[in-house]
């Protein structure tokens, strides 16, 4: 009864299942569907539900599992496999041999409840939504079929906090991506040891994300999820945390300090309830309850303070997130596009891009839109992909992702933009060529200016609102007049219509109007807590110069202080190439010539310069 592995042109089969109680859909949950799960709803149940994947070898993991976990835990369980779409299964009925906890095939609609487990049919995706599950007809052909991750990702929006993945035995990837999305919402995620799988290509693709809060062997991971289930959900409820409540907030100002001195980044203006969550999702996995005590063991653990870095860290991505959206994103630019001069450059940032999939796939649009345009496909393109997380950057520049992004992109842009060897595919070099990975960070690293585009997605959603305020501007500062900006979906410009006018709300797409010069909105950049700090209490001089502002004079000093103070070194010359004027420390670029010659940049350029 054991899955077997796979051939290249299907997923390994998992076990025969019965016919299905109800037909699934077609395509995305239905009105109906919806209505029914929103009928159903009632009270809000506030129970953990569990999301068991697994593939080749899973059925002893789950085995061991189901034989080890109580039947009265208060949990729901949902266990999804790779299935032989045409096929009966008998899953349900072999799961039921090691458990005394109903187990049952699910059915379109089925409202989920606490300990009884579910089973996913054969041929079909499933998502939950409301704590109902909802059976839809694939839209991929088995082979680029992910059906552990569909459900995972369905879960992470529906349960938040109360959501557990496992992923145990399997070949491929499948709920990697997913288990993210679990993580980014504040649940939790557990993985069979490896070295005990039968199969451990899942475990250890889920192991590499580093976004996995235990790993342990099958029977294991009933006692510690019970105990993690017990602490951080039933006995003690989440809660926001109040702007008030003094003693957490004096504990995340000291841990913000000790991020910032191990890893000299600052997050004490990210949104307060968000870096709370994490903290306390890294609390509960060392059973640690009060903040002073977390304090203290960030203190004296560095290793820990690393771990959390990245929890805060985490986002989710892939390539084409939302396709409606980069469909409309290529509408936009075509006029922008048409207008460049011949052999100009295309200059888009992407702050925040994460492991690179964003940045990638805006370079594939821009050079699909300069295919359309012949013969005016002579524009350079260049696209600045920027993250402050030097992991993330690093698996970017090695442009090589696993056979999971098949389902988000096309067959025909697999063809054109990758090649494929020993399971992972390659971003070629004519989309790599275009694209610049650097370290950066948005609220204190100076901006990249003169972007024709802007694309930063489900990143100011993070931000205190103080935050976003002031780093709207900074991103009109940065466009030409006439570019284009894009945000997530969720992501608003309220109190910056007279910065930007809409070109499409849903996908919050935006053009640069002409507004008048920002750099009165941008004075206090960088943005960072010791900044904060210091404009607290402004001292006499910055009285004296805010005063100034009736003659004329603050608008000027501005500008002479960020010249100063966050311009590169820079040189003026004239047609010639005689340097007029230098402006900063420029030896790293240029040393004097040899012999009588004078200021000349040609003769000055270092070598590997000219």
């Amino acid at each position: 009864m054991t899955p077997t592995p796979s051939d290249s042109s299907a997923p390994e089969p998992a076990l025969l299942v019965t016919p299905l109680a109800a037909q699934p859909h077609d395509g995305p949950a239905s009105p109906a569907q919806v209505r029914l799960a929103q009928q159903q709803d009632g009270p809000k149940e506030k129970f953990p539900l569990v999301a068991l994947g697994g593939s080749a070898g899973s059925l002893v993991a789950f085995e061991q599992f189901f034989r080890h976990m109580r039947p009265d835990s208060g949990m729901a369980f949902v266990v999804i496999t790779h299935l032989v779409p045409d096929k009966a299964s008998e899953l349900a009925a072999v799961l039921q041999h090691f458990t005394a906890m109903p187990v049952q095939e699910a059915s379109d609609g089925l409202r989920v409840r606490p300990n009884h487990v579910y089973v996913i049919p054969p041929n079909c995706d499933m998502s939950i939504l409301h704590g109902t599950l909802l059976l839809l007809a694939p839209t991929q052909p088995p082979s680029r079929r992910l059906p552990i991750d569909f459900f995972f990702q369905s879960l992470a929006k529906d349960a938040r906090e109360r959501a557990v993945c496992i992923i145990c035995s399997g070949m491929g990837a499948d709920g990697t991506i997913g288990l993210k999305m679990v993580m980014e919402n504040f649940g939790m995620v557990m993985v069979q040891a490896p070295e005990t799988a039968e199969f451990d290509s899942m475990p250890r693709s889920a192991l590499a994300t580093e976004f996995v809060d235990y790993v342990l062997p099958a029977e294991q991971l009933p006692a510690k999820l019970l105990e993690y289930t017990a602490r951080a959900l039933l006995n003690r409820p989440r809660r926001e945390l109040p702007e008030s409540d003094a003693k957490p907030a004096h504990a995340l100002q000291k841990i913000f300090i000790l991020i910032r001195a191990q890893t000299g980044h600052d997050f004490s203006l990210y949104k307060r309830n968000t870096v709370f969550r994490r903290i306390e999702r890294r609390m509960n996995s060392h059973q640690i309850k009060e903040f002073t005590d977390y304090v203290r063991f960030l203190q004296e653990n560095p290793a820990e303070v690393e771990a959390l870095f990245q929890e805060l860290l985490i986002g989710v991505t892939k390539f084409f997130r939302d396709p409606e959206a980069f469909e409309l994103l290529k509408v936009q630019l075509l006029p922008l596009l048409r207008h460049k001069s011949a052999e100009s450059v295309v200059r888009v940032w992407a702050p925040g891009c994460s492991t690179g999939e964003e940045a990638y796939t805006l370079a594939m649009c821009l050079l699909e839109c300069l295919e359309g345009m012949a013969p005016r496909n002579y524009l350079k393109i260049q696209v600045f992909a920027t993250d402050i997380n030097s992991d993330g950057i690093e698996v970017a520049r090695a442009a090589s992702y696993p056979e999971t992004i098949e389902a988000d992109v096309s067959p025909a842009r697999l063809a054109r933009f990758f090649t494929h060897a020993d399971g992972q595919y390659q971003i070629k070099k004519e989309v790599r060529d275009v694209v610049i990975f650097a370290v950066h960070n948005l609220t204190k690293d100076a901006p990249f200016t003169k972007l024709d585009l802007l694309v930063c997605r489900n990143l100011l959603i993070y931000l205190s609102a103080e935050l976003q305020k002031n780093i709207i501007p900074v991103f009109h500062y940065a466009l030409n007049p006439g570019a284009v900006l894009m945000l997530g979906p969720s992501e608003t410009l309220t109190g910056f219509q007279d910065l930007f006018a809409p070109l499409d709300i849903k996908w919050k797409i935006s053009r640069r109007t002409d507004a008048a010069s920002t750099l009165n909105r941008i004075v206090s950049f960088p943005f960072s807590m010791a900044r904060q700090q210091a404009s607290a209490s402004p001292s006499a001089s910055t009285m004296n110069v805010v005063s100034s502002r009736k003659d004329g004079l603050f608008a000027t000093l501005v500008q002479r202080v960020l010249l100063r103070q966050y311009t590169p070194p820079a040189v003026v010359i004239n047609p010639k190439g005689e340097i007029l004027y230098v402006n900063g420390r420029t030896g790293r670029y240029l040393e004097p010539a040899p012999g009588l010659s004078g200021m000349n940049i040609f003769e000055m350029a270092r070598e590997e310069l000219n």
